[in-house]
């Protein structure tokens, strides 16, 4: 499908002569993980040259609406994040004595199909039998719906699950694996 908006965010990647959603899938798969300046300004991923599962898939969803292609839809999932399907953070996990922490996650349904761009190894089947719920967003919610969302799961799995950490605790440890993943390789 063609970009061919001529709004901000089109405008962005036809800059890096980009045309088209698949060229724009491929593009932003290999923007390097980090997280951006602000939650809030999709256009940071292609600036800032980084993004995160959020970011990226957020940016892509609202590169698509300015094209008007209403089929790609961006899904917010929670996962038991686990060293086994997200190589990098078993140190941090099991220096804390836990098999895993819930995850918020994006990526992207088109056409059938589902595609995460969040790194160029990234395979959504990895954490497929591992999702606990999942839902669709829009790119806003991106910012304090997603973060306020999974911390509301945390709570309630704390809470469900006796554990010996308080809310402030696991946020800390997942914070700790979120930094093992932004650390170049």
């Amino acid at each position: 499908m063609l970009l061919d908006s001529a709004g901000t965010l089109t405008g962005l990647v036809r800059d890096r002569g980009i045309e088209t959603m698949n060229e724009l899938f491929s593009y932003v798969r290999r923007i390097p993980y980090g997280r951006n300046s602000s939650r809030a300004t999709f256009s940071q991923v292609i600036t800032e040259n980084r993004g995160t599962c959020s970011s990226k898939h957020a940016f892509v969803k609202a590169v698509a609406a300015e094209n008007g292609i209403g089929e790609v839809r961006l899904i917010l999932c929670l996962y038991k994040m686990t060293e086994i399907n997200t190589p990098g953070i078993g140190d941090v996990l099991s220096k804390n004595g836990i098999d895993h922490i819930p995850e918020a996650h994006c990526y992207l349904r088109f056409d059938n199909s589902t595609i995460d761009l969040t790194t160029e190894t990234s395979n959504l089947a990895a954490i497929e039998s591992d999702i606990l719920e999942e839902t669709e967003i829009l790119p806003t919610q991106v910012t304090s719906y997603k973060v306020d969302y999974h911390q509301s799961y945390i709570r309630k799995w704390i809470s469900g699950n006796n554990m010996k950490y308080t809310f402030e605790e696991i946020w800390q440890i997942r914070e700790a694996c979120i930094h093992n993943l932004s650390k170049p390789e």
